[in-house]
């Protein structure tokens, strides 16, 4: 890809362009990962209860993606697809499964930061292998790993361990003596991995960090300092009527709204620690940090997302393939190479990752089903490609038998669904004129849904560990 473009280019700006980065020192890179926030929580896409000043600060300094997508709408699939660049139609994980791991032949992001020399570190919640599995970032590209393995702990934000690498840290009767808040541990673990980048032994090697937060996912629980400034402010904060939180495993927060708000602000606010960090360390104009979601906002723990508008003017939340449940808040900023102040609405998403990183380390691989954006993120317009589609499927046995399909395709996107074995429904929206897809205009446009089922088949792989009865699997 890359490098076979240099060799068939050699004379041309673009090579000039490229080999004069590629000489330059290698860039540290931050990915920042948020659990369950809707695109609307950060203020600079118009979120206005919860103060997101740090977040805002990198896409003011840098960019703002504005037609971003995560892997999936739930938790494993969509880092599943972020760390292999393969969509759910062919990435390994594709649901929330406890069994699920990538195995020793997927290739993460972070290998291709180890090809490239870089020291590499994961903080925070893993979800893509259990306890000895091929899956555990050990195995998968990571030198250093703190934090959660599985999704079930990472629910609760006092934990009776955590592992770093492959060993266990217990945190004695954490959970009645709340001590030691996870969120604040992974702060405090990813400023530590920064700092000893810069130390003697490591100080003339490029670090990547991926710093996978478990906020604002439920458990709503939060210390009381990140909670003052909303306590009082967001209406009748109590409990929710109907305790949807206690019925899935959770616990109801006396003040769910106040508890919400302040893990966002209290997410923020570390955030800021670290562009401080970096500053500090005079590393921050060759950091390349990047923020997202990992998909739409969830009323779970009893903070409608409704009352915060979290998913904006787009439809749906966590586990809809409407946009409210896939489109993601992505903002960058690297002093040294993006120009501050930009706007983009260049379709992109998760599944990009691994080539924009290949490309930024003049690595050829094929492994992916992305496009890479570093182009954007250099200004470059004019040679930046564009993806022929964008895909994503899930199967949900769970409470009912629920399948489903979607794909984008320029302006237009097409949901395939099958709550029901015996019924499948087809919704094509026009995301030009309708972002909120509340418009149906299959019936208009049976030739664009012919076209983009089509497309739909061929995207899909089959897998017996996710089967989908759109198919004879």
């Amino acid at each position: 890809m890359v490098l076979r473009f240099y060799k068939i280019f050699v004379f041309t700006s673009f090579f000039l362009i490229t080999s004069s980065f590629a000489n330059s020192d290698k860039p540290n890179v931050i990915y920042i990962l948020a659990d369950d926030a809707g695109i609307n929580n950060i203020g600079v896409y118009g979120g206005e209860m919860i103060t997101t000043p740090n977040i805002d600060q990198i896409a003011e300094e840098g960019i703002q993606f504005t037609n971003h997508y995560s892997g999936a709408s739930v938790c494993a699939p969509s880092r599943s697809v972020l760390m292999t660049g393969k969509d759910t139609g062919r990435t390994r994980i594709r649901h929330n499964l406890s069994s699920a791991t990538l195995e020793s032949d997927d290739v993460t992001v972070a290998e291709l930061f180890k090809q490239a020399g870089y020291r590499t570190g994961m903080v925070g919640k893993w979800g893509l292998g259990y306890e000895a599995s091929e899956g555990v970032p050990n195995k998968q590209g990571f030198d250093e790993f703190f934090g959660f393995l599985d999704h079930g702990n990472a629910h609760r934000y006092y934990p009776e361990f955590l592992w770093r690498n492959q060993e266990k840290v217990f945190y004695e009767n954490n959970q009645t003596l709340r001590t030691s808040y996870s969120h604040d541990l992974f702060s405090e673990e990813a400023l530590s991995f920064i700092d000893e980048s810069q130390a003697t032994e490591n100080k003339d090697q490029p670090f990547f960090l991926y710093l996978a937060f478990t906020v604002p996912h439920v458990d709503l629980d939060v210390p009381e300092d990140s909670m003052a400034p909303y306590l009082g402010k967001l209406g009748d904060d109590r409990p929710s009527f109907f305790p949807w939180a206690t019925l899935d495993g959770y616990k109801e927060h006396s003040t769910p709204k106040a508890a919400f708000a302040g893990m966002i602000s209290r997410m923020d606010r570390d955030i800021g620690r670290i562009l401080k960090k970096l500053k500090q360390l005079n590393i921050s104009d060759n950091t390349l940090i990047m923020f997202a979601s990992d998909n739409g906002p969830s009323s779970e723990g009893g903070a409608p997302i409704e009352f915060f508008n979290s998913n904006g003017v787009y439809r749906g939340g966590k586990r809809d393939f409407y946009d409210g449940g896939i489109r993601m808040p992505f903002v960058a900023r690297w002093p040294d190479k993006i120009a501050s102040g930009q706007t983009t609405d260049h379709l992109s998403g998760f599944v990009d990752l691994v080539p924009t990183v290949a490309e930024l380390l003049n690595i050829d691989t094929n492994e992916h089903d992305g496009i890479s954006f570093f182009p954007v993120l250099l200004g470059q317009k004019e040679r930046q490609k564009k993806h022929e589609y964008l895909y994503w499927e899930m199967s949900s046995k769970f409470p009912l038998n629920i399948e489903k399909q979607a794909i984008r395709q320029g302006k237009y996107k097409l949901i395939r669904q099958s709550p029901l074995i015996w019924w499948t429904s087809l919704e094509l929206y026009d995301l030009s004129i309708d972002p909120g897809e509340q418009n149906d205009v299959s019936d208009q446009y049976p030739d664009v849904v012919q076209t983009l089922e089509r497309a739909m088949d061929n995207a899909h792989q089959i897998d017996v560990n996710y089967p989908l009865n759109f198919y004879s699997e």
